[in-house]
């Protein structure tokens, strides 16, 4: 191809882009799909004082958000939002989105372990032996037990709908009253872990029960106790620990791309 035609084929391409003749994205697969959200304050559609993360994604990607999430619940409430959602939406549903964790790190809740292992005796190519056997441990005072019974319900319940999993994000200063005052995440709770130890729990999740995780502890960007961050905060003197509006645009903005990336729904 000579030099001519080249420079031709960039006018054309210039020309196209300034008449608006450029080509258009294609419609996300999220578009008009149902998306429950299950949570805790961070999510809770009856708190008015920032505008939400998932109302960020809906515009971005079209969904229709039923929003279950609660002010200040932990992994235990998953179930009974679960029911809500069933009374309300049931079949109609394509997706659902659980964002959980900070509660339970801020009311020191175990980690427990996923398993509970013992040995049983099983045909194996004709022959009677025995061998270790794991089922999910229901232990609902530690979280991985929380989170078990929590997924075993959905898989069940829900065994077509797209599950996402969000880790919890990083932790800023909180106060709202004299009994309740949080400090900010390079402080490890009463047992001694750090909230990174509970977005590393609902990673594990992920591979567990074969959902995905958008690890937005990691890829959001937001370190809300950094005074550079203030913007980002629902009030930079006593709430740094939910991300105001341009907190949730910007956690949106992660949870939105990753979204993309998955399948709506599998009915």
């Amino acid at each position: 191809m000579n030099m001519k035609s080249t420079m031709g084929f960039a006018a054309m391409a210039i020309a196209a882009v300034v008449a608006g003749c450029v080509t258009p994205q294609p419609a996300s697969a999220w578009k008009g799909r149902r998306v429950a959200v299950f949570g805790d304050s961070i999510s809770d559609a009856k708190l008015k004082m920032w505008r939400h993360w998932w109302q960020w994604v809906a515009d971005e990607l079209g969904t229709e958000m039923s929003v279950y999430a609660s002010n200040g619940r932990q992994w235990n409430d998953v179930p009974r939002q679960v029911d809500e959602m069933t009374k309300t939406d049931g079949a109609d549903v394509d997706a659902i989105l659980i964002f959980m964790g900070t509660n339970d790190f801020n009311s020191n809740k175990p980690l427990g372990v996923w398993w509970d292992e013992k040995e049983e005796t099983v045909n194996r190519n004709g022959r009677m032996v025995k061998v270790k056997r794991r089922l999910p441990s229901q232990d609902v005072s530690t979280v991985r037990g929380r989170i078990n019974v929590a997924l075993g319900k959905i898989k069940n319940e829900y065994p077509r709908c797209q599950v996402v999993l969000l880790t919890p994000i990083r932790r800023g200063f909180f106060t709202c009253a004299k009994t309740n005052v949080q400090p900010e995440d390079s402080y490890s709770n009463e047992l001694g872990l750090y909230i990174g130890d509970y977005a590393r729990v609902v990673r594990e999740a992920g591979e567990i029960w074969s959902v995905p995780v958008i690890d937005t502890y990691s890829e959001s960007g937001l370190l809300l106790s950094m005074p550079s961050y203030s913007d980002c905060c629902n009030r930079a003197d006593t709430d740094r620990l939910h991300p105001g509006t341009e907190g949730c645009r910007r956690l949106a903005l992660t949870v939105a791309a990753r979204l993309k990336t998955l399948p709506p729904t599998f009915r």
